[in-house]
């Protein structure tokens, strides 16, 4: 019975030694691919963030290409505008009259036949803010004020772009 225990006891020794190894590698092969899970979950992370950046660039420049051929497109408007002095001489009555006549252009197109407006002018008036308070084409909402003001923005946004 001894030769048998001393024929089984290095065979159980090197099964126990096998199996703990084993265990030591499946172990090791677990936290290999946990970090390789985790190294793999960082690099999608990345990939998700560049492609939302990547988005959001191609956003904001179709966003300005679009604004930009937006203002070429409304800068080809333009209205072009005459006016001059009508007198009418009654019997008791001398009446002057400003006559403003407006047209609309794209580029050198008329989209608008003449649009004539006839003021009665007063003794010492202004001529030139009666035709700009009369005319159908310029924004009445803005004074004169607030349109210097914004035109000195466009102004230095249009350097800024140049």
């Amino acid at each position: 019975m001894t030769a048998m225990l001393w024929i089984l006891l290095p065979l159980f020794i090197a099964a126990g030694s096998a199996l703990l190894s084993f265990y030591i590698m499946q172990a090791k092969l677990e936290v290999a691919v946990s970090k390789e899970r985790e190294s793999l979950a960082e690099a999608r992370a990345v990939i998700k963030n560049q492609e939302k950046l990547i988005e959001e660039k191609v956003k904001t420049a179709e966003e300005s290409t679009m604004r930009k051929a937006f203002d070429q497109f409304l800068a080809d408007f333009r209205v072009e505008e005459r006016h001059y002095m009508r007198e009418n001489k009654s019997m008791f009555v001398n009446r002057k009259a400003l006559v403003l006549q407006e047209r609309l252009f794209f580029r050198n197109i008329p989209l608008s036949n003449w649009v004539e407006h006839e003021m009665v002018v007063e003794e010492g008036s202004d001529m030139k803010s009666l035709a700009k308070q009369c005319s159908i084409f310029s924004t009445r909402s803005i004074s004169g004020d607030e349109r210097s003001q914004n035109s000195r923005l466009l102004k230095s946004k249009e350097a800024r772009t140049a």
